[in-house]
């Protein structure tokens, strides 16, 4: 029998006009900006003029460490807001919007996959809406404004040598990691070390994803912090003068984007962070304003829990004030095996030995969601065409040995209909007795944040600060920004800073290289290991096989 295609699937089906979506969604017509004919973009004032309705409650989906075989968080996501719906419960997802960075490098798209998938999949997933263009727009034009405040008499006496702020494009180019720029002579501009990170990565993303209104984005874009002066004195967007400007480019891009699952579940699709390097949520506007219109929410963190649904909780759910209900936690035979040494080529076999050595890393992200979150949970094994029974039983067993919550979820090849029993067990869990928490108080130091991060969630036995970090910690402190919540800049790969040390590692410590404040997002990036705020591309980019006919019918995105 012949698989179909994501793609296939999703331009197969027939979408019906997004103001008919917005109607069922409980979205009045006043709100509703369209941008063709199956996506629009909802007025932020609809928030307002809803603030007495009461929540919804909110459910989030996470996984297990990721690998190459891939997760299936977002179809997960999808399908379970679907059984929802066919439940005849009202249920909206709020997901987060794909880069062009993994559409083009090695993922590929982020909008599903299978029968659960949010349409049109082709948009999504290449320009949308154009929020990311305005994001990265409105970086370049703070990056424009700094350089030409310094080629102009440099007032404010920022030194060339300390500039924090990079250039954005949202494509995987390793290429723009570290440029020299202002070359060619004095009216080019004054020479310096510079460089690009993907738009995802940028600063006004997490302040997108952040902001609680208009007014709140411009206050979060003038406090960034842009580089410090000759005598160490930060400089921030407001001495520029450049953060009315820059809300000017974003104020529609902050317009939560209404679109529909292939069931016709309605979807808010809303910015999106890497949580490898960023905090990895959709934005907190369409999150509030699925709560005010649903009764159920679903809603996803990126990457395994470690890093996004860390972050969710500590960094989103802290500024938002927001409480979940209940989590899912997605997992797939073929990871498990793949943490249990399994070769990527060798994964469609079965192999219950690597299968019961992989599970540690699954049951480690379950004792954090269930013990340091304190949230009611469920494992959803996301079932894929290649599983056997034995590898599927051997999950449900071992989980249940352990008391951990299990439902095998169909959501990939059956849609809503295959995630039915998972929508029971999470109904279920809404119910539940709730110890929700934070995995770190604001009110101790930097260093006791990450350690706490990196011994709790992570179980490293220390956090080792090299090279500048040291320095960082205390200039950082001396500033007072030891208040804040941390965002781990992290490898996916693993719970530790080695993306080669898979299952649930032990003697190990975390290596922070780099600490900086993003005083405008409010929250400060410690940088472990080799990350890097700028992807390159593979070998054999995704974008090789992506292509588009006269008709204007694209073909090769997954």
């Amino acid at each position: 029998m012949e698989i179909k295609t994501d793609i296939q699937i999703a331009q197969e089906v027939e979408m019906t006009n997004i103001r008919e979506i917005a109607a069922a969604a409980g979205i009045d017509e006043k709100y509703v900006e369209q941008y063709g004919n199956y996506k629009a973009k909802i007025d932020y004032n609809l928030l307002q003029d809803k603030k007495d309705a009461k929540d919804g409650k909110l459910i989030l989906v996470t996984a297990i460490s990721p690998t190459p075989a891939g997760e299936g968080k977002t179809t997960t996501s999808v399908g379970l807001a679907d059984a929802l719906h066919r439940k005849g419960v009202n249920v909206m997802a709020a997901l987060r919007e794909p880069s062009l960075g993994p559409v083009f490098g090695v993922k590929g798209g982020a909008a599903g996959g299978g029968y659960a998938q949010v349409v049109p999949m082709e948009d999504i997933n290449l320009h949308f809406t154009g929020d990311f263009h305005a994001i990265g727009a409105a970086n370049n034009l703070i990056a424009a404004m700094l350089d030409n405040h310094i080629q102009q008499g440099n007032a404010l006496n920022i030194d060339p040598r300390k500039i924090t702020w990079k250039r954005a494009v949202d494509m995987n180019d390793r290429q723009l990691r570290f440029i020299i720029d202002g070359l060619g002579g004095k009216v080019n501009g004054v020479p310096r070390e510079d460089g690009f990170e993907i738009t995802v990565a940028s600063e006004v993303m997490a302040i997108m994803c952040l902001a609680k209104d208009i007014d709140d984005l411009k206050e979060k874009l003038a406090d960034i912090i842009v580089g410090y002066t000759y005598d160490d004195k930060p400089v921030t967007v407001r001495d520029i003068k450049a953060q009315g400007a820059a809300a000017a480019l974003l104020k529609d891009a902050l317009k939560p984007n209404l679109v529909q699952t292939l069931e016709k579940t309605p979807a808010f699709v809303h910015c999106g962070p890497f949580a490898n390097i960023a905090h990895g949520c959709n934005s907190i506007m369409a999150t509030r304003m699925a709560l005010k219109l649903a009764d159920y929410v679903v809603t996803e963190a990126g990457f395994a829990a470690d890093l996004g649904a860390e972050k969710f909780i500590d960094i989103k759910c802290r500024k938002a004030g927001l409480k979940p209900s209940a989590c899912v936690i997605v997992a797939t035979v073929k990871a498990l095996k793949y943490h249990g040494g399994v070769p990527k080529a060798d994964l469609a076999e079965e192999n219950l030995d690597a299968l019961e050595k992989g599970l540690p890393n699954l049951l480690q992200h379950v004792e954090n969601v269930t013990e340091h979150f304190g949230l009611p949970a469920v494992v959803a094994i996301n079932e894929f065409p290649t599983d056997t029974e034995a590898e599927i039983k051997m999950v449900e067993d071992k989980c249940r040995e352990l008391g951990v919550n299990v439902v095998l979820s169909q959501v990939w090849a059956k849609g809503g209909e295959g995630g039915l029993a998972l929508a029971d067990e999470v109904m279920r869990l809404c119910e539940a007795e709730n110890h929700f928490r934070f995995v770190y108080p604001l009110d101790i130091s930097i260093r006791e944040k990450i350690e706490m991060i990196a011994s709790k969630i992570y179980r490293a036995d220390g956090v080792i600060f090299e090279g500048n970090a040291q320095k960082q910690l205390k200039q950082l402190e001396a500033l007072g920004f030891d208040n804040v919540p941390v965002c781990m800049a992290k490898t996916q790969f693993s719970f530790s800073d080695n993306p080669t040390l898979l299952g649930a590692p032990r003697g190990f410590s975390i290596t922070v290289t780099d600490l900086k404040i993003d005083a405008g997002a409010g929250f400060i990036v410690a940088k472990t290991g080799n990350i890097m705020t700028m992807p390159g591309l593979p070998k054999v980019p995704a974008a090789e096989k992506i292509d588009v006919d006269n008709t204007g019918r694209i073909t090769g995105l997954f």
